[in-house]
């Protein structure tokens, strides 16, 4: 493409199209003249491309204020861009709950909702759930299918590109579902799937804890804890989309799981059983010995499993999320365990954005697939004038 010529008409209008798309989306409106200035492109181009994004319904031309022609003649014609021009969907799934969130081509959220589900419900159950909670989010936002641009989902286990669950132990009959394809049957737009820590870093680096941070680790604590990573700002998911799954460190010559480390009696915990891991941190938190004993347990293998990550890419921040978030003192033990082994020791913090940080993040997903369609211009491309 760095050979770019006149004889490449079609490409060069997409590229001139994104780049007063980019302009007019960084401005509350601008004029032509404005648009000509920050583009550098010739204003018979600039246009030109504004009456195709009009027609494309992308931009439409502000009012004139009331007065303002009277005070000062014909004032210049002013263009915004429409972020209502179409939607944006980020979808989690997890072991409890189902949550849809919609937002407008800006990113900006309209409407969110979420659905219990039980943990014991098959895939077709919990994919049922999902459609009914995306159904009451769409209508009580007024927002059409045909509107929407792009849809993310977060999931837990190992997902292909393709949004095949290679390996997903956390809910029933998820390994090997082609969930991608199952979503893609419900809309008319493409559909990204993503592993939900993953997700979550994602959200965090876009609106929660990561903002001014490029090198985080997100931890997505439960009873098989998972990570997040991003390098340079960038989202890490490894040759297989396997890259951060702590929660299988204990294969490596520590056979007790954390199910069995949470644990007040001979038995372990259901994998699943979220209800059973609440009483044991409720009975701590009441002084309950054995409790107070389990829980430090899991911290301390929460702790260890974080380090094996932090020491492997070296990030500058770890927020924590899940469930574990919760807990009182988990930070302090994270932080001087890290120390030990660091030159350097990451900041460690608490996430922001909570239970909806994978949801976001599947939203910002669908975002950047969308920027990548309507905004990103190459750098070996030099817009035409």
């Amino acid at each position: 493409m760095a050979g770019l010529t006149g004889g490449d008409p079609s490409l060069l209008r997409r590229i001139n199209s994104a780049v007063v798309l980019h302009a007019l989306r960084g401005a509350e409106s601008a004029s032509l003249t404005e648009i000509t200035r920050s583009t550098g492109l010739s204003r018979p181009t600039v246009e030109g491309v504004v009456d195709g994004l009009m027609a494309a319904a992308l931009v439409v031309e502000v009012p004139a204020e009331d007065g303002t022609a009277r005070r000062q003649g014909r004032p210049a014609r002013r263009f915004r861009f429409r972020a209502e021009a179409g939607h944006l969907l980020g979808l989690e799934i997890g072991s409890h709950r189902v949550a849809a969130v919609v937002s407008d081509l800006d990113g900006r959220v309209v409407g969110a909702g979420q659905k219990s589900v039980d943990a014991t419900a098959s895939a077709d159950e919990r994919l049922d759930r999902l459609r009914a909670a995306i159904a009451d989010v769409l209508r009580r936002t007024g927002v059409s299918r045909d509107s929407l641009r792009a849809v993310g989902a977060g999931s837990p286990g190992i997902v292909e590109a393709d949004g095949t669950v290679r390996l997903g132990t956390a809910l029933p009959g998820w390994t090997g579902l082609q969930l991608g394809d199952r979503l893609r049957r419900s809309f008319a737009c493409p559909v990204l799937v993503e592993n939900d820590a993953n997700a979550a870093a994602v959200a965090e680096h876009w609106k929660g804890s990561a903002r001014d941070c490029d090198d985080v680790v997100f931890v997505l604590a439960g009873l098989s804890p998972g990570a997040g990573s991003l390098i340079g700002g960038r989202l890490h998911r490894g040759f297989g989309g396997a890259a951060g799954e702590i929660g299988a460190l204990h294969l490596l010559g520590r056979e007790v799981t954390p199910e069995t480390l949470l644990s007040t009696t001979d038995e372990p915990l259901h994998p699943l059983d979220e209800q059973a891991v609440t009483e044991v941190f409720a009975h701590a938190r009441q002084g309950d010995d054995r409790a107070a004993a389990a829980v430090e347990r899991y911290i301390q293998r929460l702790v260890h499993d974080v380090a094996a990550l932090v020491l492997a890419l070296d990030p500058e921040l770890v927020v924590i999320g899940g469930w574990a978030a919760g807990l009182d003192g988990v930070l302090e033990p994270l932080r001087r365990e890290l120390a030990r082994y660091c030159l350097r020791s990451p900041r460690v913090t608490l996430s922001l954005l909570g239970e909806a940080a994978v949801a976001t993040g599947a939203l910002r997903l669908a975002l950047d697939h969308v920027e990548e369609e309507l905004f990103a211009v190459e750098g070996t491309v030099t817009a035409r004038r």
